[in-house]
C-alpha cells in the first residue's frame, strides 16, 4: 500500500457552526477516491484543507496531514506555496470561474510552469503543447492562442487538467470536474482522469454528487454527511452493502426512469410548430451560410406536465428555449394559449413576460453578488400588481430558504443557490406563470446529491 495523502481528524469551524468533523480519509498512488454528500456536508472544505487554501474566517483544527509521508500541517507559508500546483494538483468545479478570461490558455499555462520550474519560454512553449495533447485536446498549437470564452465547456476543462498536471503532482483533487457537461462530454472528461490516474499512477481524489460516476470510476468511496463521514470502504462494498442511513436514502434516490403517463383530454398550452432559429454565418467575401441552430421542431405541451428536451452541447436546447421566451428571433409558429408569440414585438410581449419563468443553468452566473439573498429574493415581486402582496410572498419565499443565513450569494453552497433559484421563481409561478423554462435542467440539479435533487425537481414540476 503507497499512501499519498493522509488526513487524520480534520475539523474545520465557521464561528459556532462545524462544518468538517473529525474526517479522516487516506489516498493511495494509482486509485481514486471519491468524496459523496450534499452540497454543503464539508466535501470541498476538506479537499481545500489539504493545501490550506480555506477562507480566512475559517478555523482548522488537525492531528496531521501527511504528503508522501510529510506532515505539510507543520509547512512554512512558502514551502505551502511550492507544493500546490506541484506535487498537489487542483480542478475546479467551474473552469470558466476559475480560469483567467483576461489570458490566453498559453499565458495560464506558462504561469505554473515559470513559477515552480523556472522553464526558458521555449521549454514553456513545449511543455504547454505536450500537457495539451496529454488531456487530448486536438490542434493544441491553435488552442494556446484562445481565451476561455472562445472553448466549449469540455475544452475548459481539458485546460484546467492540462494546468492541474503541468508540474507532475502526486495527487490529484478533482471537485465537481463534470458540473454543468453534457452526459458525452462528462464521460470522455471521466475516461481522461481515469487513465491519467493509470498512467501516471496519480492518487486521485474525486468529489462528486453522482453514484453512478463512483460506481463506474472509483475504487474507493468516503460518504460525508452533515461534515462527518458515515461510511467508507471500496466502491464495490459499499454500494453492495450500504451500512449508513444517509448512503441507503443516496441508494434508493438513484432515478429508475418511470415516467408519468401523459393526460391526452386537455388541451395543448403551448404548441411550437416547424420552429427554426438559423443563425447567419460569414463565407469570405460577400458570401454566407446558415447554421441550423433549431431546425422544424414541432412539440405541443399541456398545463400540469413537464416536457423533457435531451441532447447533448450544441445540439440546440438552450436556443429552443430562448426562441420559445422570445429572447432570440425565430421563424415558424409559436403559441402559448391564445397567442401566437411570433406576432408580437417590443412592448406587446410584456404581459405574457410574467407568464413565462426561466430557470437558468449556472446559479452562481445568474445571481447577483452584490445582492443580499433578500433582495434577490424580493426583485420578482416589485411589479405592480405584485405590490400588496409583496410582503406576504416576501416572507413566504424567505421561509423556504431560512436555513441559508448569510446575506450574500457568495457564501452559500451549490445547493444553497440552487435551492435560491428556483424558490426565486416559484412565487412567480404561484402567481399565474403558465410557463417554466428550466434550461439545462440537469445542470440544474447536478450540483446537487440525489435525494435533494428529487426534492428540487418535484418543487419544480409540482
Amino acid at each position: 500500500m503507497n499512501i499519498r495523502l493522509q488526513i487524520d481528524n480534520l475539523s474545520i469551524r465557521f464561528a459556532d457552526n462545524l462544518a468538517v468533523d473529525n474526517v479522516s480519509l487516506k489516498l493511495e498512488a494509482g486509485r481514486m477516491l471519491a468524496l459523496v454528500g450534499e452540497s454543503g456536508s464539508g466535501k470541498s472544505l476538506t479537499a481545500l484543507a489539504v493545501p490550506n487554501l480555506l477562507p480566512a474566517q475559517a478555523q482548522r483544527q488537525v492531528d496531521q496531514i501527511l504528503l508522501d509521508g510529510e506532515d505539510i500541517t507543520r509547512a512554512s507559508p512558502l514551502r505551502l506555496q511550492s507544493l500546490r500546483g506541484n506535487r498537489i494538483g487542483m480542478i475546479f468545479q467551474e473552469p470558466l470561474s476559475a480560469l483567467n478570461p483576461l489570458h490566453t490558455v498559453a499565458k495560464q499555462l506558462a504561469e505554473s510552469l515559470e513559477v515552480h520550474q523556472k522553464l526558458s519560454t521555449s521549454a514553456v512553449q513545449q511543455r504547454s503543447l505536450e500537457l495539451l495533447s496529454l488531456v487530448r485536446l486536438p490542434a493544441p498549437e491553435s488552442m494556446l492562442s484562445r481565451y476561455p470564452h472562445q472553448l466549449s465547456g469540455g475544452q475548459r476543462q481539458r485546460v484546467m487538467i492540462a494546468m492541474a498536471l503541468a508540474n507532475n503532482p502526486s495527487i490529484l483533487i478533482a471537485d465537481e470536474p463534470t458540473t454543468a457537461l453534457d452526459v458525452t462530454v462528462q464521460q470522455g472528461i471521466l475516461d481522461l482522469l481515469k487513465d491519467l490516474q493509470r498512467d501516471l499512477n496519480l492518487a486521485v481524489m474525486l468529489i462528486t454528487h453522482d453514484l453512478g460516476i463512483v460506481a463506474r470510476y472509483a475504487e474507493d468511496l468516503a460518504v460525508m454527511h452533515q461534515g462527518r463521514i458515515v461510511e467508507s470502504g471500496t466502491t464495490a462494498q459499499v454500494l453492495a452493502a450500504p451500512q449508513a442511513d444517509y448512503t441507503q436514502k443516496l441508494l434508493a434516490a438513484e432515478p429508475h426512469g418511470h415516467a408519468p403517463t401523459s393526460d391526452t383530454s386537455k388541451a395543448p398550452h403551448l404548441c411550437s410548430d416547424n420552429l427554426r432559429v438559423w443563425f447567419k454565418q460569414k463565407k469570405g467575401w460577400g458570401r454566407h451560410d446558415w447554421f441550423k441552430a433549431v431546425d422544424n421542431a414541432s412539440f405541443s405541451l399541456r398545463k400540469g406536465e413537464t416536457l423533457g428536451i435531451v441532447g447533448e452541447s450544441g445540439s440546440g436546447k438552450s436556443t429552443l428555449a430562448l426562441a420559445l421566451l422570445r429572447l432570440i428571433d425565430s421563424r415558424g409558429n409559436i403559441r402559448l394559449g391564445d397567442w401566437a408569440l411570433n406576432d408580437l414585438r417590443g412592448r406587446a410581449l410584456t404581459p405574457l413576460r410574467k407568464r413565462m419563468q426561466v430557470v437558468f443553468q449556472d446559479p452562481w452566473a445568474t445571481l447577483n453578488p452584490r445582492m443580499t439573498i433578500g433582495q434577490i429574493i424580493a426583485e420578482g415581486l416589485y411589479a405592480k400588481e405584485y405590490v400588496a402582496e409583496r410582503t406576504e410572498g416576501f416572507d413566504a419565499l424567505k421561509a423556504a430558504v431560512a436555513k441559508y443565513t448569510p446575506d450574500y450569494v457568495e457564501k452559500i453552497s451549490g445547493v444553497g443557490a440552487e435551492d435560491l433559484k428556483t424558490a426565486a421563481r416559484m412565487y412567480a409561478k404561484a402567481k399565474r406563470a403558465s410557463i417554466i423554462y428550466a434550461m439545462g435542467i440537469t445542470q440544474h440539479i447536478s450540483g446537487t446529491d440525489n435525494v435533494k435533487s428529487t426534492a428540487n425537481l418535484a418543487m419544480l414540476c409540482g
